[in-house]
């Protein structure tokens, strides 16, 4: 399994050309060690997509942090922002909660 990890969003999207599927994986994942008790918590989306490149199947992936208000609805906001940048993109791609690299597993057998 051949894994690229891109920086940022921008370089992300110029790899969607690659893509096989037309499916954007995210996931939330919180990082209670940077988490601030009081105000706010830190989590990240991980965005993963499939890839073929000269044969190879190629698992791209890139990550954003979000400071997330205790009381908000962040996670929601941050999907409908991700959806209308990726349909610009192409209005083909879908984003879908889960883990690509089970989806990746089963894909590759």
């Amino acid at each position: 399994m051949i894994v690229i990890f891109i920086d940022n969003l921008e370089n992300f999207i110029e790899f969607l050309k690659r893509k096989i599927m037309n499916e954007i994986f995210y996931e939330f994942k919180e990082n209670l060690s940077e988490s601030d008790l009081n105000s706010e918590i830190k989590i990240e989306i991980i965005l993963h997509f499939l890839a073929k490149v000269e044969g190879n199947l190629v698992l791209y992936e890139t990550k954003q942090s979000i400071n997330k208000p205790s009381n908000s609805n962040v996670d929601k906001e941050v999907i409908d922002s991700l959806n209308n940048i990726f349909t610009q993109v192409d209005p083909s791609l879908a984003l879908v909660k889960g883990k690509i690299r089970e989806i990746f597993l089963s894909y590759s057998t």
